[in-house]
């Protein structure tokens, strides 16, 4: 069993915000123009996120919306933002292809505990997933850069295989092991409620000191708030967004199910005296621009 832990919070609690219009866009069909992506992303870069989850380097028939990543990515001005990049990777020469771009800081990596899901995701079972994230892992610290593994299905699983939170306990040991040093909790079809949250994070927060655990939480307009407060409540200081809550998952059975929508985030955070360093006009420039890409293109 895991060991609870309760966090006192200090006045000014640092937050990260990893934006993620790569989640936003991908499920969309009509192909966004390059210039258009690049715009997006500039008027991004200029809000104060700590990361922006820009792209991704995978096959072009399993997501054609991000087979220009590597062409936004160079006409993207990053002189004048703190702003780290990171982008997914599913196999070893989508890594190979990001390594090659030193403005790229971190390689995202979709783990799955669910075997029908990882295999559904990149036909791959999860034992030859864990040699993959090793081999990524080798190379990226070869590379200088830094992995984000995500654990899809980190909250429940609508496939039938087993889950429960001593599963998610029992990956992050082994995880935290190969050294993974970023975590990501991902609520991959929106099954989680602040229950699993909150004993999630608050077990495994303190039992891994040396791993820094992120929220990529899906949800419904109705749920965002219950589903931030037990993450943060219960220690999480990194949370994945996306605006308006465009994106998620197209598994979801509930077509309301998106991602966490980042203004009600800021909103949250704001409340709650935690620093998250957004930039209230250029982030209502970036809202707005938003508004009209993902109704143009839906």
């Amino acid at each position: 069993m895991l060991i609870v832990n309760r966090f006192i919070f200090t006045q000014m609690e640092k937050v990260k915000i990893i934006e993620c219009p790569r989640d936003a866009m991908q499920g969309i069909k009509d192909m966004i123009p390059t210039k258009t992506k690049v715009q997006y992303l500039q008027s991004l870069l200029r809000c104060g996120f700590d990361t922006i989850d820009f792209g991704s380097f995978v096959s072009p028939k399993a997501i054609p919306q991000m087979t220009d990543t590597a062409e936004v990515l160079s006409q993207l001005d990053l002189s004048k933002t703190d702003s780290k990049l990171l982008a997914i990777v599913a196999n070893l020469r989508g890594a190979e292809s990001a390594c090659e771009h030193p403005e790229i800081d971190y390689l995202g990596y979709p783990f799955s505990i669910s075997e029908n899901f990882q295999m559904r995701n990149t036909h791959k079972t999860i034992s030859q997933s864990v040699e993959l994230l090793q081999e990524i892992l080798n190379l990226a610290h070869a590379k200088g850069k830094k992995v984000v593994v995500y654990i899809s299905m980190g909250f429940g699983n609508p496939y039938g295989d087993p889950w429960d939170v001593d599963i998610v306990g029992q990956w992050t040991e082994k995880l935290s092991a190969m050294g993974v040093e970023i975590l990501s909790l991902s609520d991959t079809v929106g099954t989680s409620d602040p229950e699993s949250i909150n004993y999630l994070f608050s077990n495994l927060i303190p039992k891994y000191p040396k791993i820094e655990f992120g929220a990529h939480l899906h949800t419904t307009p109705d749920k965002w708030h219950e589903k931030v407060d037990a993450a943060f409540q219960a220690g999480c200081r990194r949370f994945d967004g996306a605006i308006q809550g465009f994106g998620g998952c197209p598994m979801a059975k509930d077509e309301l199910t998106g991602n966490m929508p980042t203004e009600k985030m800021v909103s949250y955070f704001n409340t709650a005296k935690a620093q998250c360093n957004v930039k209230a006009m250029a982030f209502e420039s970036s809202y707005n621009e938003a508004t009209k890409i993902f109704r143009q293109y839906h």
